[in-house]
């Protein structure tokens, strides 16, 4: 299977900081996945228009099961995940995000500032995480039900 993983961040992009929230998306699904997945793996800046045209070349290709954003959910006017997701959506799974808010909260507070969500486009489910790599590797684990659930329902091998 091929999976894409997005990492959105001004910073990183620039090369101030190296990109650690991408390695962990794909460092989970090796820890907890056995089907042999294909990884393509991006590292671009806040800019709604790129977001949005890569997830639809991604999804349009017909061949990613899953893409899997890190950045960009908060508050922060360059925090545009959100917005470029649901503009490329055909369904939104509004409780992907919702179960990450819920759960994350008792250790964050602060956590009911992301706007993460989820949803699909044709074929392939999109979901956005935090771009905390701490959180990624809190977040993961509580969705990793409904993300193997849903690309089963999308007509994807079912993942083991």
């Amino acid at each position: 299977m091929k999976f894409a993983r997005i990492t959105l961040s001004d910073r990183a992009a620039a090369g101030i900081y190296q990109d650690r929230s991408g390695p962990a998306i794909q460092q989970f699904f090796a820890d907890h996945v056995k089907t042999p997945v294909v990884w393509e793996q991006v590292l671009i800046p806040d800019e709604r228009s790129e977001i949005e045209r890569i997830l639809r070349e991604l999804c349009d290709s017909n061949d990613v099961a899953l893409v899997v954003t890190t950045g960009g959910t908060g508050p922060s006017p360059r925090d545009v995940t959100p917005e470029a997701t649901r503009a490329v959506l055909e369904r939104e799974l509004p409780g992907f995000g919702e179960i990450m808010r819920v759960q994350s909260f008792a250790k964050v507070p602060t956590s009911i500032l992301s706007r993460s969500t989820a949803g699909t486009r044709g074929r392939t489910l999109i979901v956005n995480l935090p771009g905390n790599p701490r959180a990624i590797g809190e977040c993961l684990p509580l969705l990793l039900p409904a993300i193997i659930e849903c690309l089963d329902h999308l007509g994807w091998p079912r993942l083991s």
